[in-house]
């Protein structure tokens, strides 16, 4: 440990001999071993010179990797929070580090915040994403788990040859299984997927006036007032002018980098930043005046 901390010690004066402007990157022999500490001042100095490279040259190439092994450890960090989940920590590691890649492959400097809170985010959101694609609404065992699949395998094959729903006793023909356990299968089936929120509790239909599940495990929505900010911003928006509502549709829509922007406008990445925080600033007092009038 005291050997990574000296190595990391001297990659991080080596960046500061060197500047960043043009100069080559550092080498950093393992950077899985690097302290967080560390990790936090390299990775800036790392994107600051990855924003200069030309994507798919060999230099981009090793800044990109390092980077994303640098930070791995904030992938083991947000892994953690799901440890009791009961699903392989491997898988959720895994699913984590493509919320790493976003968060390295969208992250600019000119953001002001730390790497770190504007990559967790990402992180978190792929695996909270991983569980709602794959988590059954109840626990079913593996068995019948695989079973579910091979079965609707089954169906769709009996399906297009007989041009109709087989029955169970087909399914289990050519499953080679009893009929009760292609019943165990299609039962296990439903545990894939939760009823609906609106699905009615009692009466016959909407009119009614019937209760709904959503009426009874329902919460407030925090996100909800997202819905007020996005309508108090859209005439600020159309207020702008057209190169600037191109600019914002391209960062926060089409989520293009700054260079790329540039590109497309025919100015440099720096002009770039200062339209956008300029952009921001002035749809920020729009906002704050529309609270101060309310």
């Amino acid at each position: 440990m005291d050997t990574a901390v000296t190595r990391s010690e001297a990659v991080l004066e080596q960046c500061a001999e060197n500047g960043t402007d043009g100069a080559p990157l550092p080498a950093v022999a393992d950077p899985r071993t690097v302290a967080p500490r560390d990790a936090r001042e390299l990775s800036r100095h790392f994107f600051r010179r990855l924003a200069e490279l030309e994507e798919g040259t060999h230099e981009y190439q090793y800044a990109r990797n390092t980077l994303i092994e640098m930070n791995m450890s904030l992938v083991r960090f947000a892994a953690g929070r799901f440890r009791n989940r009961g699903d392989d920590m491997e898988d959720i590691v895994q699913t984590g580090m493509i919320g790493l890649i976003k968060a390295i492959d969208r992250f600019e400097l000119s953001r002001e915040v730390e790497f770190t809170s504007f990559a967790l985010p990402y992180i978190v959101g792929e695996i909270k994403r991983f569980f709602r694609d794959t988590t059954w609404a109840v626990h079913v065992p593996r068995r019948l788990q695989e079973l579910r699949v091979e079965l609707a395998r089954a169906r769709e094959e009996l399906s297009s040859r007989l041009d109709r729903e087989p029955t169970v006793g087909e399914l289990a023909t050519l499953m080679n299984l009893s009929e009760k356990e292609v019943v165990e299968a299609q039962v296990a089936a439903n545990g894939y997927n939760s009823a609906s929120l609106d699905a009615a509790l009692t009466g016959d239909g909407p009119e009614d006036g019937e209760a709904v599940l959503a009426d009874f495990i329902g919460v407030e929505e925090e996100g909800i007032s997202l819905v007020e900010d996005v309508h108090c911003l859209a005439p600020l928006v159309a207020n702008l002018d057209e190169r600037d509502r191109q600019i914002i549709h391209l960062r926060f829509v089409e989520e293009a980098t700054q260079a790329e922007i540039g590109a497309r406008l025919g100015c440099s990445q720096m002009h770039v930043s200062r339209l956008i925080k300029r952009i921001i600033a002035q749809l920020r007092q729009g906002m704050l005046g529309d609270l101060d009038r309310a």
